[in-house]
């Protein structure tokens, strides 16, 4: 590795830290506004709901809503499992068993 290719990558470790590092240092200072606090407390369920929905719709790139997408049934068990016990764990478990069940009767 040439010194270009350090100075890169130093350069890259410095940044990401110090941006994780000025909300642990200067965090307390911090103020957000009313409005923006209520906006950044669904920033976690947009996030998942954009990595989870076109994994479950698209497991090959394409749209499959056929029977052999075990990805979909897994998904809707592990919503309609959250939605009724409000529990993170249950709602995981549901999704697999149901995933795990739909793979192994239609594939």
């Amino acid at each position: 590795m040439n010194s270009t290719w350090a100075l890169v990558l130093a350069g890259m470790v410095v940044v990401t830290y110090g941006i994780r590092l000025s909300f642990l240092v200067f965090g307390h200072r911090l103020a957000f506004p009313r409005w923006l606090e209520r906006a950044l407390r669904y920033v976690p369920a947009a996030v998942l709901t954009a990595l989870v929905v076109p994994m479950a719709l698209a497991p090959q790139g394409v749209v499959d809503l056929g029977l052999h997408n075990a990805y979909l049934p897994g998904t809707v068990a592990a919503v309609a499992v959250a939605l009724w016990s409000r529990q993170t764990l249950a709602a995981i478990l549901g999704g697999f068993v149901v995933y795990g069940l739909w793979r192994w009767l239609l594939v």
